[in-house]
């Protein structure tokens, strides 16, 4: 797998992962252009410290961050926006499982979490 492949991988499956727990839907659609921008503005690192690294459980991730005191600014920057957005991202996500609360253990307390399950099942129960 390619170092771009890697790091796709750690972040698309932090995010994914965060989302997925909630079981309220899919990744966001703007997410593929943040890991792409990340590993843009990241390559020379990726491919200097960390092309040895086995992908998977964001082993890649962990690599750049063991090398944080040689990022470049463009790394630092990337990695600072990308932990932003799933910060905003998370924080929406638990903001709706939050005010639909009521809705979720009324009407879906039997739905396993994760894979959008919950969120079908609130779409399925919403009143028309």
């Amino acid at each position: 797998m390619t170092t771009y492949g890697r790091l796709t991988a750690s972040l698309a499956g932090m995010a994914t992962a965060a989302i997925l727990a909630l079981g309220l839907g899919a990744a966001p659609a703007g997410a593929q252009t943040l890991v792409e921008h990340v590993t843009q503005s990241c390559n020379t690192e990726l491919t200097t410290y960390c092309s040895q690294v086995t992908p998977g459980e964001n082993r890649v991730l962990a690599c750049i961050y063991a090398h944080g005191d040689k990022l470049s600014g463009q790394c630092e920057k990337a990695l600072y926006d990308a932990a932003a957005a799933l910060e905003r991202t998370i924080n929406t996500i638990a903001y709706v499982a939050n005010q639909c609360r009521s809705d979720i253990e009324s009407k879906c307390a039997r739905i396993q979490p994760g894979q959008g399950r919950i969120a079908q099942c609130l779409a399925d129960n919403k009143r028309a």
